[in-house]
């Protein structure tokens, strides 16, 4: 019997209207938790090492799923579950049927998602949008769609929508209530922890105790554990921080074609000094070339997302993984997203600390080739957040030379921007969504700076959900108390552009090498990126002829096809070319995989298994 590998959960209310829900869903699920009164309230796949655990205490039953260091013997009620998973290091969802009164939530980055839609007249909630949306019935939303073409420059709140019609997400940590009758209720918002105010060796030892009890929290001693190891700062500390807690790890190293690039030596350096470790190197020319297998239906996600070029190397290295035993794997990723702030903090300090502010702002300049005209806008008093929002629904055509070629961010966030392919009911669609969204949005925090922060953890954190789901892959910089620890320090001090990734440096300091914590040079893969492009150019052509976003009325087809063709002279770089290729391989895969993949049909008497037994 082939073990189920599906990932998938679904919360349901204690009411007969919720039966629709659980009879569809049951044929494809093989674990079940059931209400005090004996309906089911957890349904779906969780494969054994996922984390999900379940207790019961009288009426009540709680669980947590997904890494999460807090004891849960100690609990004596289930109203008392979030007093005891309060700064528990982990990521995870916690859920709780208090006598059939359900309580959910993810975490605060947005790593671990909770979605709510109408099934049947009650609500219900699941971590999967797409499996909703199958239950519902809800097709895609073309204006969410069109929305995506924006790529890293999606501001909040649009960066958080589900691409489904009627599925709606739950806002990363608060708590959805359902209650006796299938109503929906959020519960209103803890009070945000204080930031910004530590000096740089403080919020330093925060982010190295946060780091530690974070992969504490995965890791276990003799486990077996791959990782990327890639010679950078990011993925070379979460090894140390592995090894340190006993895992045997087998790490996977990406050496890159181009004379330049140094991640295979400082990967090398770094794994002389890990003990026991299994290293595996992947140089780039003995893999499949970037961009392979667009022609290879897979399961869509919940979103697009930014792994298409690279899908055919993360499913080689896998499978080199799992032939050593290496099933579960750390990423590095969301390092880079919130250990250094963006420059937007520049303003705040200009306030404060002028001279200090212009210091600063030569920096950034001098590393990442600002224009002059915008280095100064940097410096200036930014608008509200709704008038920026309505400023950027009527220049989302008006890109400059210079803001594509030497941008600096706005005040909020980075400037959306329409590809020049995309087609006037884009443009229209997306405009519509920024001014619908600045009559009521809210910034996620009152200076621009820590906005765009913020913003920069949760892109972060959506990337690790979708990485977590189409690879198995394990990010513990997303935890919240990671996040917590770095948003604690004061934000000129973390982003000091004069050096490279000064907290996290100081933080690791006596645990990583030295020479990994003085690197100041980070690898690319322009190369393989160009050579995967032209090498697929038939099959970009075949989806110039026949794309999905040209049919949908959301793209031109002769300016998509010139870009395409030629993606080296398309406005706006490699970035903004990539987000559109993720939009149409995604719609593709939709349409190839209208049912999740994970919700295949269990045979009949493998359908489930009940897993509420009490605890002692």
């Amino acid at each position: 019997m082939t073990p189920c590998t599906g990932r998938w959960l679904a919360v349901l209310p204690d009411c007969d209207p919720a039966s629709a829900a659980a009879g569809r869903l049951l044929p494809r699920a093989c674990h079940q938790v059931t209400h005090a009164s004996g309906r089911p309230w957890l349904i779906g796949c969780w494969p054994v090492g996922s984390g999900m655990r379940v207790v019961v205490r009288g009426r009540d039953t709680v669980a947590v799923s997904g890494p999460c260091a807090a004891d849960l013997s100690r609990l004596t009620a289930g109203h008392e579950l979030d007093r005891l998973l309060d700064g528990a290091a982990g990521s995870f969802h916690a859920l709780a049927s208090l006598d059939g009164r359900v309580r959910a939530r993810g975490d605060r980055t947005g790593a671990r998602r909770l979605y709510r839609a109408r099934v049947g007249g009650v609500s219900v909630l699941a971590d999967r949008a797409h499996v909703l949306a199958w239950l519902g019935g809800a097709g895609v939303a073309p204006a969410h769609l069109a929305a995506r073409l924006l790529g890293g420059a999606l501001p909040h709140p649009l960066d958080d929508t589900p691409m489904w019609q009627d599925v709606h997400l739950v806002p990363p940590g608060r708590a959805a209530l359902l209650d006796h009758h299938g109503r929906y209720a959020l519960q209103e918002a803890d009070e945000a922890p204080l930031t910004g105010g530590l000096p740089l060796e403080e919020g330093a030892a925060r982010l190295r105790e946060a780091l530690l009890r974070a992969v504490a929290a995965r890791v276990r001693p003799g486990e077996v554990w791959g990782a990327d190891l890639s010679g950078g700062m990011d993925s070379t500390t979460l090894c140390f921080l592995a090894a340190r807690a006993g895992a045997r790890l087998v790490t996977a190293t990406l050496h890159w074609r181009g004379p330049d690039n140094e991640d295979h030596r400082y990967a090398a350096l770094a794994a002389a000094r890990l003990p026991g470790l299994t290293p595996l190197t992947f140089p780039s020319e003995r893999l499949p070339a970037m961009w392979s297998g667009l022609g290879e239906r897979r399961d869509p996600g919940d979103e697009p997302g930014p792994t298409l070029r690279d899908r055919a190397h993360q499913e080689h290295i896998a499978a080199e993984l799992g032939r050593h035993a290496a099933t579960r794997r750390l990423s590095g990723h969301g390092g880079d997203h919130l250990v250094v702030p963006p420059a937007g903090y520049l303003r705040a300090l200009a306030r404060r600390r002028p001279l200090l502010a212009l210091r600063h702002a030569a920096a950034h300049r001098a590393r990442w080739r600002w224009s002059l005209p915008g280095t100064a806008r940097m410096l200036l008093p930014a608008p509200a957040y709704p008038a920026w929002l309505r400023t950027q629904a009527d220049r989302l055509r008006a890109a400059t030379h210079d803001d594509l070629t030497t941008p600096a961010p706005d005040p909020w966030g980075p400037r959306p921007y329409l590809p020049a392919w995309a087609g006037r009911r884009a443009a229209e669609l997306v405009r519509d969504l920024l001014l619908t969204a600045a009559a009521g949005a809210e910034p996620l925090a009152a200076d621009p700076g820590g906005h765009a922060w913020r913003q920069q953890a949760r892109q972060a954190a959506r990337i690790a959900a979708h990485l977590r789901q189409l690879h198995s892959l394990d990010a513990p910089f997303c935890d919240d108390e990671v996040l917590d620890a770095c948003l604690s320090v004061r934000a000129h001090d973390a982003g000091d552009a004069s050096s490279y990734k000064p907290l996290l440096a100081e933080a690791m300091r006596g645990l990583v090498p030295e020479e990994i914590l003085r690197r100041t040079t980070k690898d690319g893969c322009g190369l393989d990126w160009h050579a995967g492009l032209k090498a697929h150019q038939r099959e970009l052509a075949a989806w110039a002829d026949d794309s999905r976003l040209v049919a949908a009325g959301l793209a031109d087809p002769d300016e998509l096809r010139r870009a395409l063709l030629s993606p080296g002279l398309a406005p706006g770089g490699c970035a903004v070319l990539e987000a559109t290729l993720g939009v149409e391989a995604w719609l593709r895969d939709l349409e190839a995989h209208p049912v999740p993949a994970d919700l295949r049909q269990h045979p009949k008497g493998e359908e489930y298994h009940d897993d509420a037994t009490p605890a002692p």
